[in-house]
């Protein structure tokens, strides 16, 4: 069977899919500041909308699906869609992307279900610059970063592989806790991942003067540590490029969207809650698959409308356009993280 390509010739193996905008959190980077509408129940892609994609992918290459949200854990009976994913021929690898909160209760059903791994999304491990990036208004006082290590441990637990920590380095905010960040890897196998600040956060929150380039953490982390040894990318690194501190259990990931892009080697494609194709994350540009999968569309109409809209996938983001930074016209809680 045809394999999915882009117009670049970069095969297709990877799909993340949004099944909510909702959130627990309203992260400063990622929320609007505006008040935030949600989308009604019938806009959202139904958990079997998301499996007849699958389906129709999986033998022309996608192998692996990364659920996101919003926050992904607020939807009911996800372990329901893990389950029916994971019985889909070419179907290798099933993995979350989670703010954590409710993670440490259904990482156990989740794992029972088939989840592979998970990432979970956490940029301060002190209470109150946690409560400060998560929760402007003031409403998620008991919420914090001991929940989330909870779920951490639970994940680990049960068995997921690899465990990642998602850290979106801010300079002034969060970048003085490199080494207790980095000391989550000396016990645990996790990954812990230095993510520099994308434009895709709501107007006037992101400044260019606010990116900590990755060269500079792995410098810092060298000088704290004396030597960082490289490794290979590993299972489901995608485009990090990873290192161990001697003697750790677990590594240390670094992705490097501004600073040295990595789109020669993109094989994703996105589709938001609801229901929008994006063939690259920093692109405006979407396909409807809502419409054409609830008006009797078949499978083959499907997959060439997905095949023509990858023929425009970009073959770089273009955040820097002409020496100025260009930003998306959704959020990330819009297009799913």
């Amino acid at each position: 069977m045809k394999k999915l390509t882009d117009g670049n010739g970069r095969q297709i193996r990877y799909m993340r899919v949004s099944v909510t905008d909702r959130c627990n959190l309203r992260c400063r980077y990622c929320t609007p500041t505006a008040r935030f509408v949600s989308l009604s129940h019938t806009e959202i892609i139904t958990y079997e909308e998301i499996e007849r994609l699958a389906r129709i992918l999986a033998p022309r290459g996608v192998s692996s699906i990364r659920i996101t949200g919003g926050e992904p854990l607020v939807r009911r009976h996800l372990d329901r869609l893990i389950r029916s994913l994971c019985r889909i021929p070419g179907l290798r690898d099933i993995s979350l992307t989670t703010n954590g909160v409710l993670l440490a209760p259904l990482a156990r059903p989740l794992r029972r279900a088939g989840l592979s791994r998970v990432n979970v999304s956490l940029d301060s491990l002190r209470a109150d610059r946690f409560s400060w990036i998560t929760d402007p208004s003031g409403r998620n006082g008991s919420v914090g970063p001991d929940a989330i290590l909870r779920g951490l441990e639970e994940a680990r637990l049960a068995g997921m592989d690899p465990i990642k920590i998602n850290v979106v380095l801010m300079r002034g905010f969060n970048d003085d806790e490199l080494e207790v960040f980095a000391a989550l890897t000396r016990d645990r196998e996790y990954e812990v991942r230095f993510i520099e600040f994308m434009p895709l956060s709501p107007q006037g929150f992101w400044g260019k003067e606010k990116v900590v380039a990755a060269a500079e953490v792995i410098s810092r982390l060298q000088a704290l540590n004396g030597t960082l040894e490289p490794l290979g990318r590993g299972k489901g690194s995608g485009p990090a490029v990873r290192y161990r501190i001697p003697g750790h259990s677990g590594t240390l990931g670094f992705i490097t969207p501004i600073s040295e892009h990595f789109c020669v080697h993109c094989n994703r494609i996105r589709v938001t809650a609801d229901g929008k194709l994006r063939t690259c994350l920093f692109s405006d540009r979407e396909t409807d698959l809502i419409q054409p999968l609830r008006s009797g569309a078949s499978d083959t109409e499907i997959f060439r409308l997905i095949e023509a809209a990858l023929k425009e996938k970009p073959d770089g983001h273009g955040i820097e356009e002409g020496g100025t930074i260009r930003t998306c016209a959704r959020t990330m809680s819009h297009i799913g993280g």
